[in-house]
């Protein structure tokens, strides 16, 4: 889809951009692009948010995310921003431990992965290959939905995707039980719920799609790190006259005779139209008034997701035998080191580089198993989730609402706000997943939707 026009002056409009993350950077571009003029507030000094980098003892450290796993969807949306993309392939993606010993590998080479697991678990190989291919068919199927605001049951059938309508009813404990595979690999391919701290029970279907997504088009990281993405766009913006106000907290959004009022410490501007990309509960509830009291009840039960607790390492040694290494305790405490070592093409055993540690409760530093393959190893910084909140100014010291199954079915929050004229959002609250793709498909789609509109 190529850029929108902006042939017809008499469309333009004047539109502030709340939070300078992935949506809402993806979002100043595509309203720029459609020839609207575009402000953006960012109560950090930096753009990118979660999705930022930061350097320590001159390591260059990912704030959030450590993983690409939805290439296509990233590249679609760079694509219709027009800025590229460099992106690394990773091969041996990630590895389970579990109390009594045993563990879990994938790779990219689906065949690999399935060979390790009948090894101890014999003709699960075959069971695993099924289900991809099966997830591989419901993927190819559904990802034109990635692209719409509001995907649901008109449209799967609308995309000849009628036939996928039982996996997305059911959730993504019960799509893996259907597999027949014993419970060790479901939990296994399951590990990004469990990073999460979340009930695997309440976890939406499509969670499951990620094996398809390894084994097909790849796992990847940025060449030069997840903040680079964030980076690419804001330059982006700049270079085509969108305006950032940094250390600028919006304090609150309130519609006002057919214009949005943005209200600051310094005082107030106007504007035709604003996207926040904030959280979208916060929005509602912390920058908004004249929310009605049901909806304002129903966000307030929404659980929220935090960003988790954090240890930013520097270590010496050899690679591990995965990028990524989570550990899986009977409690269902999963902890996560992420070794960027695995990434280089010649790692130095006597070089420092950088590492995390990350994990769904405090107990995730609780043990030295992640050290097997260390010689040296520094702790440079911890962060908890009112750590996060603090500095990301997160509403309640969380990321977005839960992506649970009952959520995901119901949409999510909606781009254009059903309740507030000339509100928009973008992000990952909207979204049908919390992925770096995600958010910037979330802020193109919101933007779309704005420049779509008559007001």
């Amino acid at each position: 889809m190529p850029p929108a026009s902006s042939e017809d002056e008499t469309l333009t409009r004047k539109v502030a951009v709340v939070g300078a993350g992935m949506g809402g950077l993806a979002a100043a571009v595509r309203l720029n692009q459609q020839g609207h003029d575009v402000t953006v507030f960012e109560a950090r000094p930096d753009a990118g948010g979660l999705a930022s980098s930061f350097h320590l003892q001159g390591l260059r450290f990912d704030y959030g995310p450590y993983i690409l796993l939805d290439e296509p969807g990233l590249t679609w949306a760079f694509h219709q921003l027009d800025v590229e993309l460099d992106l690394v392939p990773i091969e041996a993606v990630y590895e389970v431990l579990f109390d009594d010993g045993r563990a879990i590998r994938f790779y990219k080479d689906r065949e690999r992965t399935a060979s390790e697991m009948d090894r101890t678990w014999p003709g699960s190989g075959e069971q695993y290959l099924k289900l991809v291919s099966r997830l591989e068919r419901i993927y190819r199927d559904t990802q034109p939905l990635q692209f719409v605001s509001r995907p649901g049951l008109a449209r799967l059938i609308r995309v000849g995707a009628a036939r996928h309508v039982g996996f997305f009813l059911r959730g993504l404990e019960s799509v893996l039980a259907r597999s027949g595979l014993p419970r060790k690999i479901r939990d296994a391919i399951m590990i990004w719920t469990h990073i999460a701290g979340q009930p695997t029970t309440k976890a939406p279907s499509p969670l499951a799609l990620v094996a398809a997504l390894i084994h097909g088009a790849g796992a990847y990281y940025p060449r030069n790190g997840m903040g680079s993405l964030a980076a690419s766009l804001k330059a982006a913006a700049r270079q085509r006259g969108v305006r950032f106000r940094y250390d600028t907290r919006v304090q609150h959004l309130r519609h006002d005779n057919g214009r949005m009022k943005v209200e600051l410490a310094e005082g107030q501007s106007e504007f035709d139209a604003v996207v926040s990309n904030a959280h979208g509960v916060g929005t509602y509830l912390s920058l908004v008034s004249r929310i009605a009291p049901q909806v304002a009840s129903q966000l307030q039960r929404l659980p929220l997701q935090p960003p988790g607790y954090c240890e930013y390492l520097r270590v010496k040694g050899e690679p591990s035998s995965t990028y990524l290494r989570f550990r899986l305790t009977g409690g269902n405490d999963c902890r996560l080191f992420v070794d960027p070592r695995h990434l280089e093409s010649n790692p130095r055993a006597d070089a420092w580089y950088p590492a995390r540690l990350v994990g769904n409760s405090e107990r995730a530093h609780g043990d030295d198993w992640w050290k097997e393959s260390l010689d040296a190893v520094e702790v440079l910084e911890r962060r908890t989730p009112p750590d996060w909140g603090r500095e990301f100014h997160l509403y309640r010291d969380s990321m977005n609402p839960v992506m649970t199954a009952r959520f995901m079915r119901q949409g999510r929050l909606a781009h254009k706000s059903p309740f507030v004229p000339g509100l928009y959002l973008a992000g990952s609250s909207t979204h049908p997943g919390q992925w770096v793709s995600f958010c910037a498909i979330s802020g193109i789609l919101a933007a779309d939707q704005l420049h779509e509109d008559r007001f």
